[in-house]
C-alpha cells in the first residue's frame, strides 16, 4: 500500500492545480492555462500508471537459446528418451504408463499394450491390434491442469491458450502438435498424450527458452512413443530438436492415419458425415488416407 499512498495524494495535488490553474498562472512558467491544463493531465495518467501492477508474461515469440524466432521457436538438440503405454515402471522411469497424466484408463482408450519391440510391430502400430489413438504421441515435461483446476500461469505461458480454452480445469495441451527432427534432418509429427519426463512444472523449458531440469535421464526433454522411435530411426536414448505446430501446418503422414484423438481422423469423419447429410457423390479424395472406427 505504500506506492498507493503516494501516489493518489499526487492525484489530488493534480487536480487541485488543475482546478487553480488561473490563480497561479502568473507564477507558472507556462504561457497559457491550456499548456497548465495540459501539464497537470500527464501528471494525473502518470500516476494513474503506477498504481497498475507490473505483470511478466513469458513469451516464445523472441529468439532463444535453441533456436529462431517465431510463435513456436525450436528446441534444439534435446535429450530423447522413448516410453510407451502400458510401459512397467523402471529405476529411470518410476511412474508406471497404464494412465497418462489426462486419461485414467489409457491402456485401455489406447486399445492395448503399445508392445516397444520391433518385432511385434508393423508399419509403426502394434501387431495385434489398430490403435484407438494415434500412435505417434509424446510427452514434455509440464501440464496445465491440477486436480481439476487450471494453472495460474497457464493462460500467461500457453501461447495458443486464448484460442483453444473451452472451460475451467480442461486441459489446452493435450493432443496439440510437434515437429520433430532428427540429426539428419528428417522430421516427424505425434499428439501430446502424457506429461514427462519426471517432472509436470517445467514450463520455463516447455514454452520458454530454459533448459530441460536435471534428472536420471541427463536431462531429457522429451519422451517418444515407439512409433516416432521408428520413423525418425532413435535410440532408446537420443538427441533431437523439436517445435510446437498447429494442426493445419502438419502435412498427412503415418501420423495421420489412427486414433480417436487424431484431428486427422475427426476432420475425415466430419467430411463423410457432411457428405452424407448431402447426398453428395462428388467427394474430394484428395486428403490423407485415415483409418475409422
Amino acid at each position: 500500500m505504500r506506492a498507493l499512498n503516494t501516489i493518489v495524494p499526487g492525484l489530488f495535488v493534480a487536480s487541485a492545480l488543475l482546478a487553480s490553474g488561473t490563480c497561479l498562472r502568473a507564477q507558472s512558467p507556462y504561457e497559457s492555462s491550456e499548456d497548465f491544463a495540459r501539464y497537470a493531465m500527464k501528471l494525473r495518467e502518470s500516476a494513474l500508471l503506477k498504481i497498475e501492477p507490473e505483470v511478466f508474461v513469458p513469451t516464445t515469440s523472441s529468439p532463444g537459446l535453441y533456436g529462431f524466432g517465431g510463435r513456436y521457436p525450436w528446441k534444439v538438440d534435446i535429450v530423447t528418451t522413448v516410453f510407451w503405454v502400458g510401459e512397467k515402471p523402471t529405476p529411470n522411469n518410476p511412474v508406471p504408463n497404464t494412465r497418462s497424466a489426462w486419461d485414467l484408463n489409457w491402456v485401455a482408450d489406447y486399445g492395448g499394450y503399445d508392445d516397444p519391440d520391433p518385432n511385434n510391430r508393423r508399419s509403426y502400430i502394434p501387431a495385434n491390434f489398430t490403435p484407438r489413438q494415434n500412435p505417434f504421441y509424446f510427452a514434455l515435461p509440464y501440464n496445465d491442469v491440477t486436480t481439476g483446476t487450471t494453472k495460474p500461469e497457464a493462460p500467461m505461458v500457453i501461447p495458443w491458450f486464448r484460442e483453444a480454452y473451452r472451460k475451467y480445469g480442461q486441459s489446452v495441451c493435450q493432443n496439440r502438435w510437434i515437429e520433430i527432427r532428427n540429426h539428419f534432418g528428417q522430421t516427424c509429427y505425434a499428439q501430446w498424450s502424457d506429461c514427462g519426463p519426471f517432472r509436470t512444472d517445467d514450463w520455463q523449458y516447455v514454452f520458454g527458452n530454459e533448459l530441460p531440469e536435471p534428472n536420471l535421464n541427463h536431462g531429457a526433454g522429451l519422451d517418444v512413443s515407439p512409433a516416432v522411435r521408428d520413423f525418425l530411426g532413435l535410440s532408446g536414448m537420443d538427441v533431437t530438436s523439436w517445435r510446437f505446430v498447429d494442426y493445419p501446418a502438419v502435412p498427412p503422414g503415418p501420423w495421420s492415419y489412427y486414433g480417436d484423438n487424431n484431428d486427422f481422423v475427426l476432420s475425415a469423419r466430419r467430411n463423410t458425415e457432411r457428405v452424407v447429410s448431402r447426398g453428395d457423390d462428388d467427394q474430394d479424395d484428395s486428403g490423407p488416407t485415415v483409418i475409422t472406427r
